[in-house]
């Protein structure tokens, strides 16, 4: 065992480069299946470990003070459907003004005397918490930047508190707190609290332990009761949209692991069968030669495999923590079992790679493999260089272009590599297309670049008369191509505790229509994809609505372009219907071509201080996430194919290094053996790239409509017309430039090789 132990070690240290490459290749195939396994698993339940993480609340429920007392609120959490139970907290709607001259906003302010508890404990993760007199501390995401340093005033209700501290919740149970004593000074008229049930995972459990703690109070005593298992649903239509095209990548990465490994090994040993010749010469016994090249390769492959799987873990948290920074919990790591599958699948699959061709030299004699190991015999390749070099190309295209024949099974390996590969760049470049595309449309970019609100805020009421005055002032300012006023107001589907927001159009707000038409008449609103999803409607379906006491039948009439559950679009005949003689409380406004954003809000502020203009922030964190996510995973499939280009040029230059000399020593020069060898790569990656484009427009096709389903969106038919004629021809390009370049450096290395030096090796 010491002598075969000895003979690895020394061909390890001998094949430099060879090493190199499957160490590299191996880690890189490593580091791929880790992150798209990782990203994998982890889209699965994301909100699950945060919320579980932080004692995430299943019931967030608001009792009327004047209806329920503490003692009956304390008995509820002695039920046995309940698990745990934090509050009851004094809470209170109030208008803040955060920023100085901006105008006040609605929030909703709980008192608690500390950030922990048996439910909903906070992150706090800026400053501290509230414990005294006039201070207060903010809800804020930790990836957003705070609104106002730590120790700035804010108003509330007209009192003035100092900021302390930036928490926050999983569950979004306030968006302000403060200690209970000074909460019992803003006059709070409901009661919070938040519950946890034994059992809640549908929503028959989640009512079922709601009708529980609410058993025996008066009536109309619970004024809102909101379940976790809606925030689960629009997280789950979030993280899985990662999902689809994870698929994708994870599939494309373990079949170029696959077969470059497969490629890199075999060719190894191959390259090899001289020695192993040598070897069975001296003495060494089939089973122990095939125990030497087995060893030869793995050594590297374990190397690369554990660095692999190092980056990979480091690499996948990253892009964990980037996409699902939205539940503000800190970063999420790789599942365990993803590190054992790789950690053991990796070296076995590198094994397996080489067992089949060292089960080969095993099985031959000394003479016949040490013959094996010799350049492959001119005829394989020589019929088919004869006839390109009778045509009119210059002779090292011709000798190129014939040189993958000679290994004919190396050669299809390494196109089906660039063939992934250039699938992987048309995939990427197919998602970001639909992906910006749909960005752009749902943000409605082209017909609003600043939001208006008015001193109310949203769902404030206001007169016609200051509705026409704010309108007349923001068409008066420079700039304004088109001004479209907007009603907020927060109904509910007659029957539901869960509310929504209603925002009723005087005029064209530039949404696109997917399906039915835009509500024009009274009693007619339009809907996104997953507003019909997530309460079981369709187009065509009529409901009730009610906001404050007024209840009225309304038609879905249209299904519209829009990222959100949340929201029904109406025109203003229908807000007649439930606030008449209302004013809007908010204005978007499209701009004239080369008008700024900023400068129109900073104009607008100046011609009237009660109008909050913003730009609007078309940007997308999780489209961004998306876009690198892929863009990363193509480079590396990228870099991966190219080295198994590396590869094989490498072991055709060696193996034809007397060819190399002879060319040579006839005059053929350093240019034109770069020329060579670049071209016989090329025209695998030319075929390798017409090849991988339709199977990546295929992958396309299949993964956007998966990913639109899991975020439960819906996106026009042009959002998938993304392959254009320039863009394909460009996909080509990118097989011909994976395989030039993995062959530039063995290229640049055989031109280097002096005739002496080739003709003594011989």
């Amino acid at each position: 065992m010491s002598a075969v132990w000895r003979a690895s070690r020394a061909a390890v240290r001998r094949r430099r480069l060879q090493t190199i490459v499957i160490g590299v290749v191996t880690g890189l195939s490593t580091l791929m299946v880790v992150v798209a396994l990782g990203l994998l698993a982890a889209s699965a339940g994301p909100f699950d470990q945060a919320y579980a993480r932080q004692d995430g609340a299943h019931l967030v429920a608001a009792y009327d003070r004047a209806k329920v007392t503490d003692a009956q609120l304390a008995a509820a959490a002695r039920r046995p459907e309940v698990a745990a139970q934090a509050g009851p907290f004094g809470q209170a709607t109030l208008g803040f003004v955060i920023e100085p001259g901006r105008p006040a906003r609605q929030l909703t302010v709980v008192g608690r005397a500390d950030p922990g508890g048996p439910v909903d404990r906070l992150n706090v993760w800026q400053g501290r918490w509230a414990t005294g007199p006039g201070e207060v501390v903010l809800s804020r995401n930790p990836v957003e930047p705070p609104p106002v340093p730590l120790g700035a005033p804010v108003t509330a209700g007209g009192r003035s508190l100092t900021v302390v501290g930036y928490a926050y919740s999983v569950g979004g149970s306030a968006e302000a707190w403060v200690a209970p004593a000074q909460m019992a000074t803003l006059r709070p008229d409901t009661v919070q609290v938040l519950y946890r049930f034994t059992r809640a995972a549908t929503e028959a459990q989640v009512a079922a332990g709601q009708a529980a703690v609410t058993a025996g109070l008066a009536p109309g005593a619970l004024l809102a009761g909101r379940s976790y298992l809606v925030l689960r649903a629009w997280a789950a239509a979030s993280a899985g949209t990662f999902v689809p095209f994870l698929v994708v990548f994870g599939c494309l990465a373990l079949a170029v692991a696959v077969l470059i490994v497969a490629n890199v090994v075999s060719g190894a040993v191959v390259a090899g069968f001289r020695h192993i010749g040598v070897l069975k010469a001296l003495g060494f016994t089939p089973g122990q030669v095939m125990t030497v090249y087995l060893a030869m390769v793995s050594i590297p492959a374990v190397a690369g495999c554990l660095a692999g799987t190092v980056f990979g873990n480091l690499l996948a948290r990253t892009l964990l923590t980037n996409a699902f920074q939205n539940y503000g919990t800190g970063g999420i790591g790789v599942a365990p079992w993803v590190n054992v599958v790789t950690l053991l699948g990796m070296p076995a699959l590198v094994a397996l790679c080489a067992l089949v061709p060292a089960l080969r030299a095993r099985s031959l004699s000394a003479a016949e493999a040490i013959s094996a190991g010799s350049a492959p015999h001119a005829g394989r390749g020589l019929r088919i260089q004869r006839r390109l070099g009778g045509t009119r190309l210059p002779r090292a295209v011709s000798l190129g272009l014939g040189l993958p024949f000679a290994r004919p099974a190396r050669s299809v390996l390494t196109m089906a590599a660039v063939v992934l590969g250039v699938t992987s760049v048309t995939f990427a470049i197919g998602l970001a297309g639909t992906v910006t595309s749909y960005q752009k449309s749902q943000g409605r970019a082209d017909a609003v670049q600043v939001e208006v609100l008015t001193a109310g805020g949203p769902g404030g009421t206001r007169t016609a008369a200051a509705d026409r005055a704010d309108a007349a002032t923001l068409r008066s300012v420079p700039g304004a191509a088109q001004v479209t006023a907007r009603a907020d107001l927060v109904v509910r589907a007659a029957g539901s505790t869960q509310t929504f927001m209603a925002m009723f159009y005087r005029g064209d707000p530039g949404f696109e229509t997917l399906s039915g038409r835009w509500p024009a008449a009274a009693g007619e609103i339009a809907v996104s994809e997953r507003f019909l999803l997530q309460r079981g409607y369709s187009v065509g379906d009529s409901l009730t609505l009610e906001s404050e006491g007024v209840r009225r039948p309304v038609r879905i009439v249209g299904k519209v372009l829009m990222n959100t559950g949340n929201v029904a679009l109406a025109g203003w005949p229908t807000l007649e219907l439930f606030a008449p003689g209302t004013g809007a409380d908010a204005y978007e406004v499209r701009l004239t071509a080369g008008t700024g954003a900023q400068a129109y809000a900073d104009a607008v502020h100046a011609a009237d201080p009660g109008l909050d203009a913003t730009p609007t922030d078309n940007a997308d964190s999780f489209v961004a996430v998306i876009i690198a996510t892929v863009t990363l995973l193509t480079l590396m499939l990228g870099a991966v194919a190219a080295l198994g280009v590396l590869n094989t040029a490498v072991l055709n230059t060696r193996e034809r290094s007397r060819d190399l000399g002879m060319l040579k020593s006839i005059g053929m020069t350093p240019r034109q053996v770069v020329l060579m060898v670049v071209t016989s790569m090329a025209a695998l990656g030319a075929l390798g790239g017409v090849l991988g484009i339709p199977v990546g427009i295929v992958a396309h096709r299949f993964a956007m409509p998966a990913m639109a389903h899991a975020a439960q969106v819906a996106f026009p038919d042009r959002a998938l017309d993304v392959y254009h004629p320039p863009v394909l021809a460009l996909l080509v390009l990118a097989g011909v430039a994976i395989a030039a370049l993995g062959a530039f450096l063995p290229a640049r290395a055989a031109a280097r090789l002096t005739i002496a030096k080739v003709l003594h090796n011989e």
